[in-house]
């Protein structure tokens, strides 16, 4: 009986630790997501408040009054709105204490003024707007930096273009307006037919930079699930209707859809309102512009997406681009493609490694549009 009773009771602390365990690992990542209480810090700004308080009345020139803003200012980046009014209470009773102790501000330097008083408030009221838009749309101080950096890795994993065969080269370039991050234009690629085709979607959502970032990321999600589950001619169709489907305000987008015969070279392109492509025959040393038939994506139901042929020889290449590279308020499209055709015969001899890149440093450095080439070279 003592045997048993031994074990039973090792098994149920067993289980308490276990349960423990799980509760306190389980309140680790809450508090990491922002879903957990936040009563660390609101304690650990709680003690800074008497604390320099406390420094405030023995060295008040080192330790001046409007010290208690540090407090406030991290609370307003760490805490709730209901903690915070918590901590601007502490606050409040440490400057009337501070202001009792050193005497009225008339008698001297490092007194409590009115103007401390009116830092402190404004630095309160706009941490409490800050902590309360944070709560309105529920991105929690701790993951909203992660979940940012998440999504842009999103777009960016989405937009890797797959390896290609022996005898095929790609590379693409992305440069979001303004410098951000987060880009309207995106591309989604698979191979499909058992590697044999490589399918490729360019599109520019309406907008630029973080405007149309958002939508940019919900549409290359869905794109990159429709690509390779329809038949090629299929694909646009599908995403125009699902554009009409978000009724957006601001909704529309140019696309272009490349099914490439990774055999033979041949390829269709199928457009929905998007730029053409530009075919460089090295036969020749021309370029010639590939332009399909198809209206915007999101605008009217029942849209036709006519195709064009081509065959891509040994030497030749392809450049899928959108319009932040050609279009310009002081030029038009057709100038704006002289100058990048004009600039990418450069890089004929070099077999254009890493030609995306520096084709949209020469043409298009400095302009406040998303940008993105995307060059496919079928080796000599």
């Amino acid at each position: 009986m003592e045997r048993g009773a031994a074990d039973s009771y090792a098994a149920r602390m067993r289980k308490a630790t276990h349960r423990a365990r799980t509760t306190l690992r389980r309140s680790g990542v809450d508090y990491f997501r922002g879903d957990g209480s936040d009563w660390i810090a609101l304690a650990g700004l709680l003690l800074t408040v008497p604390a320099i308080a406390w420094g405030t009345i023995l060295m008040p020139v080192w330790c001046a009054p409007a010290a208690l803003v540090l407090p406030i200012v991290a609370g307003g980046l760490l805490l709730r709105p209901a903690s915070l009014l918590s901590l601007y209470a502490a606050a409040a009773l440490a400057l009337i204490v501070e202001s009792l102790v050193l005497g009225p501000y008339t008698e001297g330097p490092a007194r409590v003024t009115p103007g401390t008083v009116l830092v402190v408030a404004a630095c309160g009221f706009f941490g409490l707007l800050i902590a309360q838009f944070r709560a309105r749309v529920g991105v929690p101080w701790r993951r909203g930096g992660t979940m940012l950096f998440d999504l842009r890795e999103r777009i960016r994993v989405q937009s890797a273009l797959p390896r290609l065969p022996q005898g095929w080269h790609r590379e693409m370039a992305l440069r979001p307006a303004g410098g951000q991050s987060f880009s309207g234009d995106f591309v989604v690629a698979a191979r499909t037919s058992g590697g044999r085709t490589l399918e490729v979607v360019l599109t520019d959502v309406s907008g630029k930079g973080m405007d149309a970032a958002s939508r940019a990321l919900l549409l290359s999600g869905a794109f990159g699930g429709l690509l390779g589950s329809l038949l090629p001619h299929g694909f646009l169709p599908a995403a125009n209707a699902y554009l009409l489907r978000q009724d957006w305000d601001e909704g529309f987008a140019t696309s272009v859809h490349l099914v490439l015969d990774l055999d033979s070279g041949d390829y269709e392109l199928l457009s929905a309102g998007h730029l053409p492509a530009l075919q460089l025959h090295a036969g020749t040393g021309r370029w010639e512009e590939k332009a399909a038939e198809g209206p915007l994506l999101g605008v009217y139901e029942g849209a036709q997406f006519d195709p064009v042929k081509g065959t891509l020889r040994p030497g030749d290449v392809l450049m899928l681009f959108t319009d932040g590279l050609v279009e310009a308020n002081d030029r038009d499209i057709a100038e704006g493609i002289d100058r990048l055709t004009g600039e990418a015969d450069r890089y004929v001899a070099t077999g254009f490694e890493g030609a995306a890149w520096h084709l949209i440093e020469a043409v298009a450095k400095d302009v406040n549009d998303d940008r993105a080439l995307l060059l496919i070279r079928r080796d000599s």
